[in-house]
């Protein structure tokens, strides 16, 4: 069987997460930073422990190894949303360099244990660049979309070519709008999330006409998000499998769709963990190696 980190659909077998407890740590460090961190709201600690655990249940159930990044000092309570500060390759991992200010450590952080693991690190992003894990998705094994958003710059998508395309892999880049803004969180993963080879849950209202084409033309079925389940993070899936998923609860139409195209649906409560933050599964995770 072959193993591959450059999937996003593939059987999960290596997955890190960031442990509730080690993120948020306590009610007061919580109550201290979301505000700045443009949270929605305070999440509750002890419900966040809760809710953690049972999304790391669930993992733990479907995927063979389950590791969690260490708590460190010098990170905020985003780093929870583990997917973010790097970016996993059959050559490396790269280490991402954060658009958000208030994230600037996290990958540092996450270098430091991969060092540990001794998994090994293709290269980092450096200033003036500026990239994000949620910015990246992996189309097939030699095909990376990211997206230029106001969390992932021109600059640091150069340095991510300069990286890959030497190793041939085609990097297409889909130029996301403004939408909300620079404090919104709004990466290319909050409108695609690939679940097969040829199945991807989408928000097509905010998707670049050209990328949209693009993964038409790959053969790609677009199972569409509607418009009162995009803030609640209905494009926000995470495969663990071809088509075996999980989502945040209380987006019952986009499930639907999803099983009708097929797709064994699970569902998470995100109370805590997720909607005050706009991170979801995919967040939640830094998947490692996949097999077919």
């Amino acid at each position: 069987m072959k193993v591959t980190h450059h999937s996003e659909y593939m059987k999960l077998d290596s997955v890190l997460i960031k442990e509730a407890t080690d993120a948020f740590r306590s009610q007061t460090l919580v109550d201290e930073q979301w505000k700045n961190l443009n949270y929605l709201n305070p999440p509750s600690f002890e419900a966040s422990k809760e809710e953690f655990q049972r999304f790391q249940s669930w993992l733990k159930s479907r995927v063979p190894e389950v590791l969690a990044f260490p708590a460190a000092e010098e990170v905020t309570m985003d780093s929870i949303y583990c997917r973010d500060a790097s970016i996993a390759t059959d050559f490396g991992m790269i280490i991402c360099r954060m658009g958000k200010e208030g994230r600037m450590h996290e990958p540092k952080a996450q270098a430091d244990y991969y060092e540990e693991l001794g998994i090994p690190i293709l290269g980092r992003i450096e200033s003036p660049g500026t990239l994000e894990g949620g910015d990246v998705a992996w189309l097939d094994e030699s095909t990376l979309a990211v997206g230029r958003t106001y969390r992932t710059n021109t600059e640091g998508i150069e340095q991510l070519k300069a990286m890959l395309e030497e190793r041939g892999i085609e990097v297409v880049v889909a130029d996301l709008p403004h939408y909300r803004g620079k404090g919104d969180v709004f990466h290319l993963m909050s409108i695609l999330s690939p679940v097969d080879k040829d199945l991807a849950v989408v928000y097509s209202p905010l998707m670049p006409i050209a990328f949209r084409e693009d993964l038409i033309s790959r053969g790609y079925e677009l199972v569409e998000v509607p418009e009162q389940e995009f803030d609640s993070m209905g494009c926000n899936v995470l495969a663990v499998a071809p088509r075996v998923c999980l989502m945040v609860s209380g987006n019952p139409i986009t499930q639907q769709r999803m099983i009708d195209a097929g797709c064994e649906v699970h569902v998470y409560t995100g109370e805590n963990i997720s909607i005050p933050g706009g991170g979801g599964p995919t967040c939640l995770t830094r998947p490692l190696k996949r097999r077919c």
